[in-house]
């Protein structure tokens, strides 16, 4: 059963095709037999296309970059024609599974894609304008290169459906909670699938397991899961909240924004820029917002830069801090993404401070990328998972699973 993975960012999209037997998910990850990407930010007026294969086969190729449905349609192609097809004919794919960041309170599920699931996703976009957009697009192209193929959305939102409504609901005044001003959560994708994940290395059943899991990547989000279902999360009405990220403020007093507006005379553009794409590492360290920058920046003596990985440490483990009431307790805590799970010097200061939990990392095993692993102590009463997050496999396994049903 080939089942085709589309994960549609604003400036690019990222593909894989799986080939998985139909009687069975296996239980492991296997590897796609394509991945494929286009970026439209290497070049203004061009799209970058890079396609490799299980068998070995790869292609770049720079695009015109616009229309965007036009580098997509290539992308596709690339399945069934020249080197790297791996498929003789696009009927060969049965399913399609998207990733769709913003799914509001109407999906707490993964479901196949209707004209009304495509209209909530375009009227979603008001709540997550540079994704949701780009997510349609994603499903359109789709329709255009493959015709009628089941289609299936997964969205990110929904892991946090399941967040009480105490955790939700902001203390403003209550008819905008009854508008949709509310915390929805993201990177549910990552969040569900390291946290079953987990549950596989602990060899336990994930209703008996308190977790608190660490999505660190340019953009970073805490999830807090007891038995199975989250009941805490970092970000909220959007993916600005919470920690401290790559490019983003995080959590900020409010008031810095009126005394801004009123003192500087920032508008709502000046600040929605200042606060997703000029802060976070790169506006506090005036580096980058790469880790890996900011760590040779402070071998070579950058004081602005050990201060900005100082306070992204102080509010990672204050929001850790902030997720325990929620478990009453802690079996697990896991570190993903791409800082998450290549950091490892990150992860032992992340662990700072929580030694009165019985918590201990080892050193020998919390190596520079971990894959799948307990990098805690024999002896630590709190274990600590390293997992490569696999939002794709996630989303392909949502599609076998619905196309069974």
């Amino acid at each position: 059963m080939k089942i085709l993975v589309m994960n549609a960012g604003s400036s690019s999209q990222k593909s894989c095709l799986y080939d998985l037997p139909a009687d069975a998910l296996p239980a492991a990850a296997p590897a796609p037999l394509w991945r494929g990407s286009v970026d439209w930010t290497a070049q203004a007026d061009a799209a970058e296309i890079a396609v490799s294969t299980r068998h070995g086969a790869s292609l770049q190729e720079s695009v015109p970059g616009e229309p965007r449905s036009d580098a997509v349609e290539r992308l596709l192609k690339t399945l069934w024609m020249g080197e790297t097809a791996v498929i003789a004919k696009p009927a060969e794919i049965e399913i399609v599974g998207h990733r769709v960041v913003h799914g509001g309170t109407e999906y707490r599920d993964s479901v196949r894609v209707t004209e009304d699931v495509k209209g909530a996703i375009a009227r979603l976009s008001m709540f997550a304008p540079i994704h949701n957009p780009a997510n349609l697009q994603g499903i359109e192209a789709i329709e255009q290169a493959l015709g009628n193929v089941p289609q299936v959305a997964v969205f990110d939102t929904a892991f946090h459906a399941t967040l009480p409504q105490a955790a939700t609901v902001y203390p403003i005044p209550y008819e905008w909670y009854e508008k949709g001003v509310q915390r929805y959560g993201f990177h549910g994708i990552s969040h569900r699938y390291c946290a079953q994940r987990a549950a596989q290395l602990l060899g336990r059943a994930p209703q008996s397991l308190r977790l608190i899991i660490c999505h660190l990547g340019n953009g970073a989000s805490l999830s807090a899961v007891k038995g199975g279902e989250c009941v805490n999360t970092t970000m909220g009405f959007t993916p600005l909240e919470g920690l401290m990220m790559g490019t983003r403020s995080g959590s900020i007093d409010p008031s810095i924004l009126i005394h801004l507006m009123r003192q500087h005379g920032q508008s709502a553009d000046d600040l929605d820029r200042l606060l997703n794409k000029e802060s976070g590492m790169a506006g506090l360290s005036g580096v980058s917002a790469d880790m890996r920058q900011i760590d040779r920046a402070i071998a070579q003596g950058n004081d602005r830069a050990q201060l900005a990985l100082e306070v992204y440490l102080y509010r990672l483990r204050f929001h850790i801090g902030a997720m325990l009431p929620s478990l009453g307790g802690l079996d697990a805590l896991v570190f993903t993404a791409g800082i998450g799970e290549n950091a490892p010097a990150l992860r032992a200061s992340a662990c700072q401070g929580f030694e009165f939990l019985g918590l201990a990392v080892d050193a020998v095993k919390n190596v520079r990328s971990p894959h799948d692993i307990d990098i805690a102590t024999s002896d630590s009463a709190v274990r600590i998972l390293a997992i490569h997050t696999q939002e794709d496999w996630a989303i392909a396994q949502d599609c076998w699973h619905l196309a069974h049903s």
